[in-house]
């Protein structure tokens, strides 16, 4: 028993997590509906991600091909994708942030 109060009421324990649950999936679910960018070299290259990860597509500038060195495209391809999937990572928090700890930060969930 809990002092004072009373026993915790159960049913309204699980409604409050089923809510929980609920509100993680249509957070989730318009987090795979959401794009965000992340740009290299000045804007050279592009590339878009959707907020729980997934590329999505890539924009090269011309001006970034040079045949001599793709050295130089691979590094602002590797750092636009990196960008992009930082912002993603960064709305992720923002919209699941939240709900985690109202969950208590529980096992299992990816954040």
């Amino acid at each position: 028993m809990i002092p004072g109060g009373g026993q915790p009421n159960m049913q309204q324990l699980l409604q409050q997590a089923q809510k929980m649950q609920q509100d993680l999936a249509e957070a989730q679910e318009e987090l795979a509906g959401t794009e965000v960018e992340g740009q290299a070299g000045g804007g050279l290259v592009k590339a878009t991600v959707t907020g729980s990860g997934e590329l999505r597509a890539l924009v090269i500038d011309p001006a970034a091909v040079d045949p001599e060195d793709t050295e130089t495209l691979a590094d602002l391809v590797v750092a636009a994708v990196q960008a992009a999937t930082e912002n993603a990572q960064t709305l992720q928090q923002e919209k699941l942030g939240p709900l985690a700890q109202g969950l208590g930060g529980m096992p299992g969930l990816p954040f």
